[in-house]
């Protein structure tokens, strides 16, 4: 059948309109273009520029959603940063002491309990001292006895002496035998050693005395140091045997100053030196920071669930008593830091021999998942940090441009750039996931599915 060529009514109101829209815009050209030829000229020029400025800008809101909806755009911010190993810590006072007792018995009194505060000296608690006691005047009462005979030897000594010398007169006048004088001389001789057995004597009682005068001293328990105590192992009246070990009354310490002793894992045990800047937050109050600076680090590591551990100790000022022993401390060493940095996220980063890999450009970017953009936190911060990379920043008119940057400190999450990036620029993070395109079904026609193949 041949085509009709009849026109119908829509059409041709359609073509009118049409043609009246274009005589109305051709007469509103011709009012508003000037008649003189110069004034002309520049009205055209005038028209030109616009028209040019009107598509620049629809090419750069085109590129700005082709890049929006391609790529994850940030913008360069500029904050602080710094990069730190993180570890959890355990308070304990600087300075303490665990107060026992040298000697058994009962425990008599006890003048303190958990929280008082001690001076160095204050009498703290008493063991029975009656059996100590008793020991000493044994002791003083055999001295004195020891004494005496002393005395006793030293009479006998000098009646020796002078027998003695009276043999030897009348030996020089042949008056006596060699006999008496014989017997005068072994008589002195006797009488000085009896003397030394008991000066020996008296010095063994003497050091006996001082011993048990001890003992009986001990009874009575001074504090060290001073302090507060923090924990009481006895309670008064209980019996204490100091033969097998010194049973602990109480402990005293000083929480002025505590120690935070945290477990560090042997991969970040590298990175920490003596003297380096810390700070922790406890449980309690996580806004408030306290610092120090690490003090040592122990060369012996703990082992627990097969992981190995090294204890990090650092010392903090305990003022108005707010920390306490015990409490659990989330800790960061700090290894770098940044302050009022260009920073950007550690995802927009890639190195520079990735930028122009085979002769591509790096505006062109490969997926995310084969590992093409990002760079790993960890790679970043042993391969990045403190040298070039690559960003790729998005331009105000859409357009993508790679640039060479320089990289100063790098954490977990951001980076601080050096130079080569200003603060305000957009830059593209990362791919967006592609949409997942629909599957089609092949047609079978009115067949179901599950139907055999026709013959």
């Amino acid at each position: 059948m041949k085509p009709s060529l009849a026109v119908t009514e829509s059409e041709m109101n359609h073509e009118s309109f049409k043609g009246a829209v274009t005589n109305a815009a051709f007469g509103l050209a011709r009012r508003l273009v000037p008649r003189r030829r110069a004034t002309r000229a520049v009205a055209l020029a005038a028209l030109v520029a616009l028209a040019a400025g009107g598509v620049y800008g629809a090419r750069a809101w085109t590129h700005r959603d082709e890049a929006a909806s391609r790529y994850t755009v940030a913008t360069v911010q500029r904050g602080d940063l710094e990069d730190a190993v993180t570890a959890t810590g355990i308070l304990q006072p600087r300075d303490y002491v665990d107060v026992g007792t040298q000697v058994s018995g009962q425990l008599k009194k006890l003048h303190v309990e958990i929280g008082s505060p001690v001076k160095a000296g204050q009498l703290i608690a008493e063991i029975d001292p009656t059996v100590y006691l008793s020991r000493v005047e044994a002791n003083q009462a055999q001295l004195r006895t020891q004494q005496a005979q002393l005395q006793d030897r030293q009479a006998q000594l000098a009646l020796a002496e002078q027998q003695h010398q009276r043999q030897v007169n009348l030996t020089r006048e042949n008056a006596t035998t060699q006999d008496a004088l014989q017997t005068a001389e072994a008589a002195l001789r006797s009488a000085k050693a009896q003397i030394k057995v008991l000066e020996a004597q008296l010095e063994q009682t003497q050091s006996t005395l001082r011993g048990d005068q001890a003992n009986l001293s001990y009874t009575k328990i001074y504090a060290p140091m001073s302090g507060t105590v923090v924990a009481q192992s006895a309670k008064q009246g209980q019996t204490l045997n100091a033969n097998q070990q010194a049973p602990v009354i109480v402990r005293i310490a000083d929480l002025s100053t505590m120690t935070v002793q945290s477990q560090v894992s042997e991969a970040d045990v590298s990175s920490l030196r003596p003297g380096m800047r810390v700070y922790f937050t406890t449980l309690g109050d996580g806004a408030k920071r306290w610092y120090g600076t690490l003090r040592q680090i122990n060369p012996t590591p703990e082992t627990v669930n097969n992981v190995v551990l090294y204890n990090a100790l650092f010392d903090v000022e305990n003022r108005g008593g707010v920390l306490m022993t015990q409490m659990t401390a989330q800790v960061f060493f700090v290894t770098a830091e940044a302050k009022n940095a260009v920073l950007v996220p550690v995802g927009a980063l890639r190195p520079p021999a990735a930028g122009r890999r085979g002769g591509r450009d790096a505006g062109e970017p490969r997926a995310q998942a084969k590992g093409g953009d990002a760079v790993p936190a960890i790679d970043a911060r042993s391969r990045l940090a403190n040298g070039a990379a690559v960003i790729r920043v998005v331009k105000p008119d859409g357009a993508i441009e790679t640039r060479d940057v320089r990289v100063g400190v790098v954490s977990r999450v951001s980076a601080q750039i050096l130079s080569g990036l200003e603060g305000g620029e957009n830059i593209i993070v990362g791919q967006r996931a592609a949409a997942p395109a629909a599957t089609t079904r092949p047609t079978t026609g009115n067949r179901s599915p599950m139907a055999g193949p026709r013959v």
